[in-house]
């Protein structure tokens, strides 16, 4: 069995997606017209518009809290980490392509999500990949295949490894039982995933600010500390990309191995593409009422969580007197880099953002999973089954190696990313209209709004009731 995953994740991981996601972030830059670079201010007004919501859905910033819960995880603490160790600071500069080339993917994908999304049975809002490729492309058991891939890896097996995450760093910061931590985790997270998407939302909205705030705060304060030196390491960052510098903040890297690792480290840390971020792009209710306002928002999501919170990350540790190490990656390499600007306290300082990073990767990942069990006719049976399953997995992820079950979790992915991007590609026509119709009405100087019976050519598919 591990050679047939092993030999999936080869496949979905060396070949189709290492390739597939970026050449797709190139396209739909391409046919939108760099929508993230010409349009960047309009992310942020979607997200600081009006809060007002109705009955049945979330608030943009909501929505965009929910999704950086789960992109913003342990991949951007020992991941960049692990990329710097394997691929150099060159890798980091790839990982800025990957996202900003992203960001018209994840703009696509939440776009759609927006436009078909449905009433569920409990009258919230539901949408996803699932509901695209089933009323958009008529495509209902690709669907269904999607949503069992979905269910697998962020409902249940990533909240596992997430787990182990937080009780590895809790144990070693505080020698704290693995055990216990995996029991207290998994009793707050009930206490919130049992309130259903709009608890986890409220509570996304405060945590995930604070949490990515304070962590952009200690690399400012570091930052300032060696402002002489911080030119240097973003040119040199730049540089060693293309193998004009050797060595940055004593780490050095081939050009290759630059550009693979920080390519991989950076889809793997912004999701962008995986039809995971959708999922709660769909609950918005999106401020203007156009599903290409939510679009926005999402992309804006990929922005914070690779060219912020993952280059905070690079610059703690390319300023710290900890590289080069035989000894240390990941997270132990990120822990000893913040000791080494603050001392025995930055030990702590990591194993808490870890703690924060990971709890709300657990209930942003499950969000996701929750509408997909709705789309299989789950009903309120089966998201009480979820919910017990994803709290089971989070205590057994505590205890256990999640090796072997992580590449489980990575096939899974795979596997619907897969099909995310096949669906988005031969509906790129369907964004790219919608995307026209909110920048026309935004150049006539109008709130731009969407209402199908204007558009009877896209109208299969789409909720009349809703767009109305």
């Amino acid at each position: 069995m591990n050679a047939i995953i092993d030999f999936l994740n080869t496949i979905f991981w060396g070949y189709i997606l290492i390739y597939g996601l970026l050449a797709i972030g190139i396209y739909f830059t391409i046919r939108l017209g760099f929508i993230q670079f010409r349009y960047f201010a309009e992310m942020w007004r979607c997200v600081l518009g009006s809060g007002e919501v109705d009955r049945d859905g979330i608030t943009p910033f909501q929505a965009l809290t929910v999704s950086l819960a789960s992109r913003v995880g342990t991949g951007n603490i020992a991941g960049v980490a692990v990329a710097l160790t394997l691929g150099g600071p060159g890798a980091i500069f790839w990982m800025w392509i990957v996202a900003l080339v992203g960001m018209a993917t994840a703009y696509a994908e939440s776009t759609l999500a927006q436009l078909y999304k449905i009433h569920g049975p409990d009258g919230m809002y539901r949408g996803g990949p699932a509901y695209y490729i089933s009323r958009g492309l008529k495509q209902p058991w690709l669907a269904a295949v999607f949503s069992v891939a979905l269910i697998l890896s962020f409902g249940l097996i990533f909240n596992a490894v997430q787990a182990n995450s937080i009780a590895e760093a809790v144990e070693g910061a505080f020698g704290i039982n693995k055990a216990l931590v995996g029991l207290v985790v998994a009793g707050l997270s009930g206490v919130i995933i049992f309130g259903g998407i709009p608890q986890i939302a409220r509570v996304a909205e405060k945590v995930v600010p604070l949490m990515a705030g304070l962590y952009l705060l200690a690399a400012i304060i570091v930052m300032i500390m060696n402002i002489t030196e911080v030119p240097g390491i973003l040119i040199g960052i730049v540089k060693s990309a293309f193998g004009l510098q050797e060595a940055v903040g004593g780490v050095a890297g081939g050009v290759i191995a630059a550009a693979m690792n920080g390519i991989k480290r950076g889809l793997f840390s912004n999701e962008a593409g995986m039809g995971s971020a959708p999922n709660i792009a769909a609950v918005a209710v999106p401020n203007p009422h156009h599903p290409s306002s939510q679009g926005f928002v999402q992309a804006l999501g990929v922005f914070i969580d690779t060219l912020l919170v993952c280059t905070a990350t690079a610059v703690l540790i390319l300023l710290a007197d900890v590289m080069p190490s035989q000894e240390l990656t990941g997270v132990a390499l990120t822990q000893a880099a913040l000791a080494d600007h603050f001392g025995s306290f930055g030990f702590i300082f990591v194993a808490v953002a870890i703690f924060f990073f990971a709890f709300t990767s657990i209930i942003g990942n499950y969000s996701y999973a929750e509408n997909a069990v709705i789309y299989l006719g789950g009903g309120k049976s089966g998201v009480m089954v979820l919910r017990v399953a994803a709290l089971a997995m989070v205590i057994w992820g505590a205890i256990q190696s999640v090796a072997t079950v992580f590449n489980f979790a990575d096939a899974s992915m795979g596997l619907m990313a897969t099909i995310n991007l096949i669906a988005i590609v031969l509906l790129s026509g369907t964004v790219s209209y919608v995307t026209r119709d909110y920048l026309r009405q935004r150049r006539a100087g109008q709130r731009p709004m969407f209402h199908i019976d204007a558009h009877p050519e896209i109208a299969p598919g789409v909720n009349h009731d809703i767009w109305k």
